[in-house]
């Protein structure tokens, strides 16, 4: 009997581990798989990603603003180079975004973007952006950061955007998670560090 009641006890301790496992695996696998799903349906306002432009453009115009935020503790200015541009759906553009480092370090940012109307964002899709990589700038350094983009003509064949005229496209920069590590441990004293 006791014999029995330990073989029970070791499957149960079993099964939670990996239960517990496949719930740790899934957690870390949660946020890439997430990204993933949102690039490809637009869901959530994120740009799908194309690899190459559509064959066809249409008489259709409409506008893309350019927005672009930085987080508080990133030490950046960063701009679209231009405000707006209008374009014809279907038709491929590039755009412009420059970053500019303002502390006294390198720093490697990461972009993370999304397009409003949110009901929009299945349609805009980008072939090239700065936003796929981390960007590393050093100490006082600029750069232009491209983005290369279209609105898919399907767009067309929604009645529910019918009346979309504008597109706004969004980045924000974080700091990237090392350097934001980094720096965090560098600017804690030394009795917070030792704790």
């Amino acid at each position: 009997m006791a014999r029995n009641l330990n073989y029970r006890n070791a499957r149960l301790a079993a099964i939670s581990f990996a239960v517990a496992g496949v719930m740790v695996g899934a957690s870390f696998a949660a946020v890439p798989l997430y990204r993933a799903f949102c690039q490809a349906t637009g869901f959530a306002g994120t740009p799908k990603i194309a690899e190459s432009a559509p064959e066809k453009m249409l008489e259709r115009k409409i506008v893309v603003r350019f927005n672009a935020d930085v987080d508080k503790s990133l030490a950046w200015k960063f701009a679209a180079v231009e405000d707006s541009i209008e374009l014809r759906v279907g038709e491929t553009r590039l755009a412009f975004y420059r970053a500019e480092n303002l502390s006294g370090r390198a720093i490697t940012g990461t972009a993370t973007f999304n397009v409003t109307p949110l009901k929009a964002a299945q349609y805009f899709n980008k072939i090239d952006c700065f936003c796929f990589t981390e960007q590393r700038l050093e100490a006082g350094a600029a750069a232009d950061m491209p983005v290369s983009f279209f609105i898919d003509p399907a767009i067309a064949n929604d009645p529910n955007l019918s009346e979309v005229t504008t597109i706004t496209l969004s980045y924000m920069f974080y700091e990237s998670g090392d350097d934001a590590d980094r720096n965090l441990r560098a600017s804690k004293t030394p009795t917070e560090t030792d704790g």
